[in-house]
């Protein structure tokens, strides 16, 4: 694959891509002045919606590998209706060391990753050697600008959006050394209300990384993801919120989270997956990524979707239970149109593609000619 040059530069930092990226053919796209790709103003008429705002497909990139407004802008040109602009916090947050992104090779032969597998704990095969379908490591720690850099620049990439298309905002809260649940929490209020002042129409909040400390993530405490959101929704009204979710295994678990958000009222869509946590190990068996407390990553890609369309269909079926009224954005492993259509038919509202992606700038294209 070493004439494909993939939109984030997995040879280089973070650093250089959000400097210097986006590369291959979303850099083309920021060449071909200012419009819209008139494949995205077309496709539906805006007949589609994701959480109230019409959109032409409801297709397009999670939290990830959009890292400011030049990623996003070039992503709408490109035909991807929504463009999420990298998870954004309260104040500047470093990057994990380079690499970040390795090539992971599951032992199924249909390359997937099942949550809760031995295989999990055991190593996954991860190095440099690119192929398609494409699953790859997602080890960088959420960086974040600082608001006095993401603010203006996340305004910018809002105004960008053409016709039919939206921005979506993704925002965290940050634990640091010595902050208690209640300042924890009312960091996210602060961070969403800094997210608010950008014009924002709507927004996802990320409880899916590792944000509660090594491997342990949010979204594996539903009721207190709901006393966030409660504060949260106090800060932005009637904007609409999205919860991020990494794969709960537990139904019980899952219908909490549920009741515990959307049944107060707080939250009106939940994004899932993100990634599979696995242990990652080169050709010798050896950790696969440099430094202390990286022996896991999360994995996304071609893996994941198994995963990724389970939860989708758990979540509509609690949906369906409840007779609760909330939207789902599927995501996980979409690299293909098939892939898109699968998500729709599991019960979500929207779909979404970061790796795929990643990897054929042409895939909103393509998913559009299919329809």
């Amino acid at each position: 694959m070493s004439d494909f040059e993939p939109f984030y530069d997995v040879s280089r930092s973070y650093e250089d891509n959000y400097e210097q990226g986006p590369f291959g053919a979303f850099a083309e796209a920021l060449k071909d002045g200012n419009g819209a790709d008139a494949a995205g103003t077309t496709s539906e008429g805006a007949s589609a919606s994701f959480l109230g705002q019409p959109v032409n497909l409801p297709f397009g990139i999670p939290a990830g590998p959009l890292l400011n407004s030049r990623f996003t802008t070039a992503a709408f040109r490109m035909g991807f209706d929504l463009a999420t602009y990298k998870t954004v916090r309260s104040r500047a947050w470093g990057c994990s060391p380079f690499p970040n992104v390795l090539a992971v090779h599951p032992k199924a032969a249909d390359g997937s990753l099942t949550p809760g597998s031995a295989e999990l704990d055991e190593g996954v095969l991860a190095d440099t050697n690119y192929e398609t379908p494409i699953s790859i490591s997602n080890s960088f720690g959420v960086p974040s600008q600082s608001p006095d850099v993401w603010q203006p620049d996340m305004r910018a990439a809002i105004e960008a959006a053409g016709p039919g298309q939206v921005l979506v905002p993704s925002f965290q809260g940050s634990r640091v050394e010595g902050m208690s649940e209640e300042e924890y929490i009312a960091d996210h209020a602060t961070t969403a209300r800094l997210v608010k002042e950008t014009g924002a129409k709507l927004m996802v909040m990320n409880t899916s990384c590792p944000n509660e400390g090594h491997n342990r993530l949010l979204c594996h405490n539903p009721l207190l993801v709901g006393r966030i959101t409660e504060a949260v929704k106090q800060e932005i009204g009637d904007i609409p919120l999205m919860v991020k979710l990494a794969y709960i295994p537990s139904d019980d678990a899952l219908e909490l989270m549920v009741r515990s958000t959307v049944g107060h009222g707080t939250v009106q869509g939940f994004s899932t997956i993100n990634t599979i946590s696995a242990k990652l190990v080169d050709a010798n068996g050896n950790q696969a990524l440099p430094g202390a407390g990286r022996d896991r990553s999360g994995v996304c890609g071609n893996a994941i979707r198994g995963a990724g369309l389970d939860m989708v269909a758990r979540l509509a079926a609690i949906r369906e239970k409840l007779g609760l009224d909330f939207a789902i954005n599927g995501v996980g492993g979409v690299v293909s149109p098939a892939d898109y259509q699968a998500y729709r038919d599991a019960g979500a509202d929207s779909v979404m593609s970061a790796t795929g992606a990643m990897w054929d700038a042409e895939l909103a294209h393509k998913i559009k000619a299919s329809r």
